[in-house]
């Protein structure tokens, strides 16, 4: 269970980030809605962070958390935000997912 709690939490900080992206791409109210969302997002990626590492190892849980952080807001970035997709960049992604599968793997 506390698994699927991280994996929420690591969606949630893609939330956060997204956030923040679109709070700089706008102006006046519509900006602190959005850095609104980033502020409550980010309280609740925390919390089930905290939630998640009551049993799963800390070390872990942080690099899972990170890493479904980085992957899914440089998809975020490539497919809402525009930002290239070269083949070096896809590349270490891929290989970024590969390390998050390969430490779900050998955790206990």
């Amino acid at each position: 269970m506390n698994w699927i709690i991280l994996i929420f939490a690591g969606l949630f900080e893609v939330a956060f980030t997204s956030c923040l992206g679109k709070a700089q791409q706008t102006t006046g109210s519509t900006a602190y809605g959005w850095y609104a969302g980033f502020v409550i997002t980010c309280c609740i990626s925390m919390l089930l962070l905290m939630k998640a590492t009551q049993t799963l190892p800390l070390g872990t849980a942080y690099a899972v958390w990170t890493g479904i952080g980085a992957v899914g807001t440089v998809l975020i970035g490539i497919f809402v935000f525009k930002d290239p997709a070269t083949f070096w960049r896809v590349f270490f992604i891929c290989t970024l997912i590969a390390s998050i599968i390969g430490l779900k793997t050998v955790s206990h």
